[in-house]
């Protein structure tokens, strides 16, 4: 019953982001469309999503403070968008052949995104093994200067358009023109949903406790026989990954550009799951949308105040965070049961007699010939 529902929860999602999809799409949907300035704000917001909630399995439930998230998105952009650029054209033309021109992109695209993520996570691993033995603002450091080396590797690195960004093949090494604008609304509202399905089956396992027991106090979780530095590795990891993700996704949406990658852009993520709630998984995707969508509604005002947005942009940050200093949401979640995966009911949870139909007292006390026998003697 639990898996019908979940079932269905599921393809009501995916009827729903497909739906969606179709009304930001040029043709749109019945003839209703979205406009392109609104379906690129949201487009903006979902990949913001995977990267707040991704970036809270580091900084909200494990209590480490890295600021080099950006840099594994970078990771994943490029490296994403160098095998689609250089390596994957004639797999997309064989694949057309057979299986028609739109699951041919559809398969590609799957492929660079798991790359993006495979060389993100190794990235994240690089980094983390050294790096998360320390803490604080050294670790912050550490990480913030791992970002900036990705950066300034990217401006050096000619056959991906150094400083200029990457917009297709480089000269004299041949492949696509320009890079396929593969990313929609549906890939990202897939992967936002991926990505919080799996943060929050690793929240709530063994895995989420060893990291939440860090977060509260490392030292008595390692007092207690926690493997501290695996389990922060493990979680750099994941969350490294998740930001490939979404690096592909912006990659094959907007051309990547090294100044899309700086360090202010970390520092806008981490604002992000500031605001929402620091360990909520739904504060994170409050967050997310409310840096996303309130400097452009703040673009909105008239006159004179218009010049003033930035200034009321801030002052409306900082006053959320003397009056929410815990975030909008805290610690809690918004009605995420569903997702958490099945699991086998403890044996300790077994009704008693339920095993042989009988109460367990009746089943352990002695017979009638027993207790007569016992008389006998």
């Amino acid at each position: 019953m639990k898996f019908l529902k979940r079932l269905l929860v599921a393809v009501v999602i995916g009827l729903v982001l497909y739906a969606l999809n179709l009304a930001m799409s040029k043709e749109g949907l019945f003839g209703i469309g979205v406009p392109l300035y609104q379906v690129d704000l949201w487009k903006l917001a979902g990949i913001n999503v995977i990267l707040a909630v991704s970036l809270n399995l580091i900084n909200g439930f494990t209590g480490q403070f890295s600021i080099g998230h950006v840099g594994f998105m970078a990771v994943g952009a490029y490296s994403s968008t160098f095998m689609t650029v250089y390596y994957t054209q004639g797999l997309e033309q064989s694949l057309a052949g057979a299986v028609g021109a739109g699951v041919a992109a559809a398969i590609v695209f799957l492929l660079v995104i798991i790359v993006g993520a495979i060389a993100a996570a190794i990235a994240g691993l690089i980094v983390g093994i050294p790096t998360l033995r320390l803490r604080g603002d050294y670790l912050a450091i550490a990480t913030l200067g791992f970002a900036e080396i990705i950066r300034i590797v990217i401006v050096n690195t000619n056959r991906i358009g150094a400083a200029t960004g990457f917009r297709g093949a480089v000269d004299p090494w041949p492949g696509r023109v320009t890079i396929p604008a593969y990313t929609n609304f549906l890939w990202i509202g897939i992967f936002d949903v991926v990505t919080i399905v799996i943060i929050y089956n690793i929240v709530n396992s063994d895995t989420g406790r060893a990291l939440i027991s860090i977060r509260e106090d490392e030292l008595a979780a390692q007092a207690m026989g926690v493997n501290t530095t695996r389990y922060k590795v493990t979680a750099f990891v994941i969350s490294a990954a998740l930001a490939g993700v979404a690096g592909a996704l912006y990659g094959h949406w907007r051309l990547p550009h090294p100044a899309d990658f700086t360090f202010v852009r970390s520092f806008e993520i981490i604002i992000m799951i500031v605001l929402g709630g620091m360990g909520s998984i739904t504060g994170a995707v409050l967050g997310a949308l409310v840096i996303t969508f309130l400097p452009e509604l703040l673009r909105q005002l008239p006159g004179e105040v218009y010049n003033y947005r930035l200034v009321i942009y801030a002052a409306l940050l900082i006053l959320i965070m003397i009056t929410r200093p815990q975030g909008m949401l805290g610690g809690r979640e918004i009605g995420f049961n569903w997702l958490k995966r099945a699991q086998r009911r403890p044996e300790g949870d077994t009704a008693v007699g339920a095993d042989k139909g009988v109460p367990i007292a009746e089943r352990d006390a002695p017979t009638a010939d027993h207790a007569k026998e016992v008389e006998n003697r």
